[in-house]
């Protein structure tokens, strides 16, 4: 839309400038339109001519710059060419982010010291003509720029911060795990850090080397860069207004400590991989943590009187085993919790503590795997609802080798199911299980949902699964059948089951991702396709 406003624009300034060229030619004009309060008419001139004037919309100065401003970094230059009140406005360009695409480079320069001097030079002149007022967002894109010299990356950091920027997004190349660049970061010490509100570095090492007081630093993101728990609680200490923290895959932090003095903190967000072992944080209001832990070593969680907490995403080994284990004590007021298991070693047990805000649970489970837990009893499950009162959304999102649903498959009497009389849930609506297949604890779990949720309005099987799509399947094997069996008579008078995916005979575009219908429990013989 931008880039449309601006076309017209230029045109009506174009229209303008022929306009003033024919007036120039015919001599002074008398302006009879202006007399009869209509512009637009037609207008004499002493030698008989007429011709049409339309001075056109004028619009005010800064709403030009701010539609050059949200132009593409080459849209932005071409405009400029073209355009005296856009040449003002790239002068005084407020968002600056320099990448080989956005130069125009990619795929025109080869080899690395000729990216690296066609990089240099595009970015030297446009600095050099640009006065530094009015910048607020400044990026460097170097991944496929390895061997720019760091003068120059430390020159461009520097018209940055003097300038006054707010944003500060780095992305640097890398040599396998070790960064390249150094981020100097007695840039940031005294006042040429505070006018910082965001700092996003990628790829880089940031080492401390003198007290830094980043009173205005609100978001603060770190993927792949080397720096230790010590260096980051230095700089945490001071920086008060600290609203959001990421930390992505920072191998040398072992254990990372939030201050308490933290009190604007509300979202969190940390990756590891190997070398964490610790997460202490006593941020009063944090409400949002997300959690991922691709190591098989437990690591040591205290989330501190975490009662603002209400928004959990956690991935790791035995998430589940962990999350109903301990999440009752540590997050009592959660009410979203997202889970991603790698594997679990054993079932989910039934333990009396309760979280009794939790509104939305989302669980994803690779499966049964035989070096771990080959027959995970997804029954077990049942803790999770038994713990949430509260609940509303229930999804379990599960990832299956088909080899696996080939021979998990169960086709005993539907009264060796395992039930749990006596069991009511008041406030569960909608219930979805991706990745259904007929396991044994599977249907024991969807005939719980149907059986012991009075408030259900929606159970949701999704048959990815199932081999019925293939032209040499066996219908006899098709997941429907099972559903059929098994649900028959079970589906609330107020509720409806979906079965999505290749049991739905439905075709959607170029696979079978249509959804079959059962509607206030109604027998599933009856079932009506739903596109």
């Amino acid at each position: 839309m931008a880039m449309l406003a601006m076309m017209r624009l230029m045109a009506m300034r174009r229209r303008r400038r022929r306009r003033r060229r024919i007036h120039a030619r015919n001599g002074p004009i008398a302006s009879v339109a202006a007399r009869k309060g209509s512009p637009g008419e037609q207008d004499a001139n002493p030698r008989g001519g007429k011709t049409t004037i339309y001075s056109g919309p004028n619009l005010p100065e800064d709403i030009l710059h701010r539609i050059h401003s949200l132009l593409p970094l080459r849209d932005a230059a071409r405009a400029a060419c073209v355009s005296h009140a856009f040449l003002n406005s790239w002068r005084c360009r407020p968002n600056l982010y320099f990448s080989m695409e956005a130069l125009g480079l990619k795929g025109i320069l080869y080899g690395n010291d000729q990216i690296a001097r066609g990089f240099t030079r595009n970015v030297d002149q446009i600095l050099k003509k640009h006065p530094g007022t009015g910048l607020k967002t400044f990026g460097l894109a170097m991944n496929d720029c390895s061997t720019v010299k760091s003068c120059h990356i430390d020159s461009w950091l520097q018209f940055a911060l003097t300038s006054g920027t707010e944003e500060l997004n780095l992305a640097f190349a890398s040599s396998g795990m070790a960064p390249m660049y150094n981020f100097p970061c007695s840039l940031l010490s005294g006042d040429s850090g505070n006018s910082i509100r965001c700092l996003r570095l990628s790829f880089c090492a940031f080492r401390l080397t003198a007290r830094l007081c980043l009173r205005n630093l609100k978001r603060l993101h770190l993927y792949w860069v080397n720096i230790t728990g010590d260096e980051l609680g230095c700089l945490l200490c001071n920086s008060f207004a600290l609203e959001q923290l990421e930390l992505i895959y920072c191998m040398e932090i072992i254990c990372l400590k939030i201050p308490r003095l933290l009190l604007r903190l509300s979202y969190l967000k940390v990756f590891s991989l190997a070398s964490l072992q610790v997460i202490e944080s006593e941020a009063p209001n944090l409400s949002s943590f997300v959690f991922a832990n691709f190591n098989h070593r437990h690591i040591q969680l205290s989330l501190g009187e975490a009662l603002q907490v209400k928004k959990l995403d956690m991935s790791c080994s035995c998430a589940i085993y962990y999350a109903r284990e301990d999440l009752p004590t540590m997050v009592p007021n959660l009410e979203t919790l997202c889970i991603d298991s790698h594997y679990e070693t054993v079932n989910t047990a039934m333990v009396p503590s309760k979280l009794r805000h939790l509104k939305y649970l989302d669980i994803r489970l690779p499966g049964p795997k035989p070096e771990y837990r080959p027959d995970y009893d997804y029954f077990s499950l049942v803790s999770f609802l038994d713990a949430s009162p509260s609940l509303e959304t229930f999804i379990l999102r599960i990832h299956v080798p088909e080899v696996h649903v080939e021979h998990g498959l169960f086709s005993g009497d539907p009264s060796h199911l395992l039930q749990m009389p006596g069991h009511h849930h008041d406030n569960l609506k909608r219930v979805t299980i991706a990745g259904f297949y007929p396991a044994k604890s599977l249907l024991e779990l969807a005939c719980y949902v149907l059986q012991c949720t009075t408030s259900l309005e929606c159970l949701t099987l999704g048959t990815s699964y199932c081999s019925c799509w293939r032209h040499d399947s066996d219908p006899g094997k098709c997941f429907l059948l099972a559903i059929r069996t098994y649900f028959k008579g079970k589906v609330p008078s107020t509720a409806r089951l979906d079965v999505q995916g290749p049991c739905s005979g439905v075709v959607v575009d170029f696979r079978r991702q249509g959804t079959i219908t059962v509607f206030k429990g109604e027998s599933l013989d009856g079932l009506s396709s739903v596109p």
